[in-house]
């Protein structure tokens, strides 16, 4: 009975949870004809696009034209040029984990980060050293995408209103003079300097050794202008592509991280890319620390070396529509003082561009935001992490760790469990004596459902045949422990490519035993661990007892169904968790098949020292509290009707 009840709990939990965003998630909306695929502007935090001090809006389109006579930028660059570089041991097999290992493509149109590769990171796992080294292979963290004749790029930045009369031609599309960084400095420096030469802007992207950092440090030279204060916009991360293309995350996602004051908790704001159709604002209290992009296993996070110098405003969001592909785009405000003339006032910004693991949270402490973002039930699912990692620094393999997890946590439940199945046996017992009786007032009262309700509840009373209430607390105590491995599962980095045995090379995906004929309403892969999932889930229904009321028995038919759909809606999902639903219903059938013959579970109805027969369970006075309650009710109720048809007889 109590284990009879688990596939049912489990189906129903998870289509509450999951089922609406699985089938019928919000789709986005195709951009129109007649506009760009980024549309309109988007307004920043407290309001419209004014507050942004006229900023050229995230997702405005971009027009490159032709400097006019008189226009011509003082230092700048007649051709559009790349520049690449490789840092941190970049084309090097390595080990997978190494810090800091890019390939970067820069565009001195924009003075932009157009791609960002890891060079440790890989698209699949199985590869050997030379595959590894070929870049079709790596990773990638920024990709471009074509919009409007140009390739958009990141950490660029675009004129705004205070400081289009300074700089008439938009930043983003003028021709930056691009030099890379002498060595042993990795990185590269761009520098402009708007028609007149009054203003100089520089802008020095430097990749910090052995980290996942890259340093973003904006110079304003002021060499014959008045002093003031520009406003510029900054597009932190404008092309982060998903890594997977599933229904269970979506994928990238725009993050702002801001709090009221420094002793203040941080609070987040995020949309995702596939449910948007329109720009907008990430809203978060007081200032903003951090803002950016992250996809399923990666981000790419920007914020202000120093906290305290609160020149980050509102950020913005637009969705890109690639092709297929869901992007978006962040932007946000930043303010420079044009210091007298002579000098140099600068700001300095540092990204975290890497997995989102433990070394992403000792980078900001804001960032723990991101990963317990990503956890629908963070607190469970951050302390089976922690058991995982234990467990598998000891058996040196996430497959079993999770196997591990999941006998230790029907062990530790065994003695509950024992003691709620021997509730459950004995409460059965006692319906096979009571059922006779039962079927009696049925018969004798069938035309009257009020009276027999009434001798049904004092016959249940009268023989304490009250289903155990705890009967099903093993069952709430084991659902933490599937919703915790399903978040994590699903977004935690240390499981991303972690292998099994055999051909199951990646946990944190569906086994993909092989690939399937290109057909309709199939599936590109045959997956082998749900389908044995749902056979031994059968297996174990098969095996429970039969149930001594016609309820229970249809429930039992009923649920016989439950494992098949259960099984279709997790066909795609993480072989870690069917691996988890395997050993669970494995434990499960050899609990019934061998431990209660061994050790079989007493079913002798417990009879009270006067004769009467006991209740169930450890809440069976619970539940007879409860009857005698209901039971008092319906005799006032009862004695209200007599008394009012008596007062209506009087009135005859």
């Amino acid at each position: 009975m109590l284990d009879k009840r688990l596939p049912l709990f489990l189906f129903l939990a998870f289509l509450i949870l999951f089922g609406w965003t699985y089938f019928f998630g919000p789709k986005p909306a195709p951009p129109k004809p007649s506009q760009p695929t980024v549309e309109g502007a988007a307004e920043p935090v407290g309001g419209p696009a004014a507050p942004v001090d006229g900023a050229t809006p995230v997702g405005a389109e971009a027009v490159v034209r032709a400097p006019q006579a008189g226009e011509l930028p003082a230092e700048a660059e007649s051709s559009e040029r790349t520049l690449e570089l490789e840092v941190g041991g970049a084309g090097q097999p390595g080990e997978p984990g190494r810090k800091g290992a890019f390939r970067a493509l820069f565009s001195n149109r924009g003075a932009s980060l157009l791609e960002l590769q890891f060079a440790d990171h890989m698209r699949t796992v199985g590869l050997s050293d030379a595959q590894r080294l070929d870049r079709a292979n790596w990773l990638p963290l920024l990709e471009p995408v074509e919009k409007d004749g140009l390739r958009t790029g990141s950490l660029a930045l675009r004129t705004s209103a205070s400081s289009k009369e300074r700089f008439p031609l938009d930043l983003e599309t003028a021709l930056w003079t691009m030099e890379p960084l002498a060595a042993p400095e990795a990185g590269v420096r761009f520098r402009y300097s708007p028609p007149g030469g009054a203003l100089a802007l520089e802008k020095v992207v430097r990749f910090e050794p052995d980290s996942w950092r890259i340093s973003v440090t904006v110079a304003l030279e002021n060499r014959a202008a008045e002093r003031g204060r520009l406003t510029f916009l900054l597009v932190p991360a404008a092309t982060v592509p998903a890594e997977l293309a599933e229904s269970f995350y979506a994928e990238p996602n725009a993050v702002a991280i801001g709090r009221e004051g420094p002793d203040q908790p941080f609070e987040i704001d995020h949309k995702a890319a596939p449910k948007l159709s329109e720009p907008g604002a990430l809203e978060v209290p007081g200032t903003l620390a951090v803002v950016g992009v992250h996809a399923k296993y990666f981000a790419f996070l920007l914020r202000e070396r120093d906290f305290a110098a609160g020149t980050l405003g509102g950020a913005t969001y637009a969705p890109v529509l690639a092709g297929k592909q869901h992007r978006i785009e962040v932007a946000v405000p930043i303010t420079l003082t044009l210091p007298e003339r002579g000098a140099t006032s600068r700001v300095e910004y540092l990204v975290y561009a890497g997995p989102k693991s433990k070394e992403m949270v000792a980078d900001c402490e804001a960032h723990q935001l991101v990963l317990d973002d990503d956890l629908s039930v963070d607190s469970i699912a951050r302390l089976l992490l922690w058991l995982l990692g234990k467990l598998h620094a000891v058996l040196g393999n996430w497959g079993l760790a999770i196997i591990a997890l999941t006998l230790g946590v029907r062990l530790l439940l065994f003695p509950l469990n024992r003691r709620s199945q021997t509730a459950m046996a004995k409460y059965q017992t006692k319906m096979k004596r009571v059922q006779p009786k039962l079927e009696e007032v049925k018969k004798r009262f069938e035309k009257d459902p009020q009276k027999l309700r009434e001798a049904q509840a004092r016959i249940m009373q009268e023989e304490g045949a009250f289903p155990p209430l705890g009967g099903c607390l093993p069952i709430f105590l084991q659902m933490p422990v599937f919703f915790g491995l399903f978040s994590a599962l699903r977004t935690t980095y240390e499981l991303r490519q972690a292998p099994f045995y055999g051909y199951i090379t990646d946990l944190s995906r569906p086994d993909h035993m092989f690939a399937l004929p290109a057909l309709p309403f199939v599936p590109s892969h045959f997956n082998l661990l749900p389908i044995l999932m749902v056979v031994l889930w059968i297996v174990q229904q098969m095996g429970m007892p039969k149930p001594a009321d016609e309820q229970a028995a249809r429930m039992q038919k009923m649920m016989m169904f439950m494992p098949v759909v259960f099984g279709f809606m997790l066909y795609n999902y993480a072989a870690g968790l069917s691996l988890y639903m395997i050993t669970t219903s494995g434990c499960s059938i050899i609990e019934q098949k061998v431990i209660k013959k061994l050790w079989p579970i007493d079913e002798t109805e417990v009879v009270k020292k006067d004769g009467k027969p006991s209740g169930c369970g450890p809440f069976s006075g619970i539940l007879k509290n409860l009857a005698e309650k209901q039971q008092e009710q319906m005799k006032r109720v009862q004695a209200m009707q007599a008394d009012k048809r008596r007062q209506e007889g009087r009135r005859k």
